[in-house]
């Protein structure tokens, strides 16, 4: 299958990419580097290039603005990135998220169901958050 853009914020923990949902404004870059400082690595910001192979779904920067992340009150800033990693989790900041869940949503993209999980992008912990979701919800 050929590659897509995907609007999301990807981040690779690990061997695991992230993908980070939300409308503008959202906090999906904010989100992106409270994990860099965390140890992960950036994959895109604002879209990610996806790609179905084998079951599983791969996400690259987009050769347009790989290493590039808008740090608020900044500007773009360059950091290093990781590119096909497999996708383990769609994390969606959402003001509206409830507040406990049993288990994740789903959500299809090529063809692919991949666990979603809502947060509410408020709060000093939501990058602790993103790594407990994708701990306990992420794919293997």
């Amino acid at each position: 299958m050929t590659a897509f853009l995907h609007k999301a914020t990807g981040i690779a923990i690990g061997d695991h990419a992230i993908l980070i949902e939300g409308p503008p404004g959202a906090g999906k870059s904010s989100l992106a580097l409270a994990l860099i400082d965390r140890g992960a690595v950036l994959i895109g910001d604002d879209g990610v290039s996806l790609e179905a192979r084998g079951g599983r779904l791969y996400a690259s920067p987009p050769p347009n603005i790989a290493g590039l992340l808008e740090v608020r009150n900044l500007g773009l800033l360059t950091f290093p990135t990781q590119d096909d990693v497999p996708v383990a989790i769609v994390l969606r900041l959402d003001p509206a998220a409830e507040r406990f869940v049993e288990c994740p949503e789903q959500v299809n993209l090529a063809g692919i169901d991949l666990p979603l999980v809502r947060l509410w992008p408020e709060g000093s912990s939501l990058a602790r958050k993103a790594e407990l979701a994708l701990e306990r919800y992420g794919l293997a």
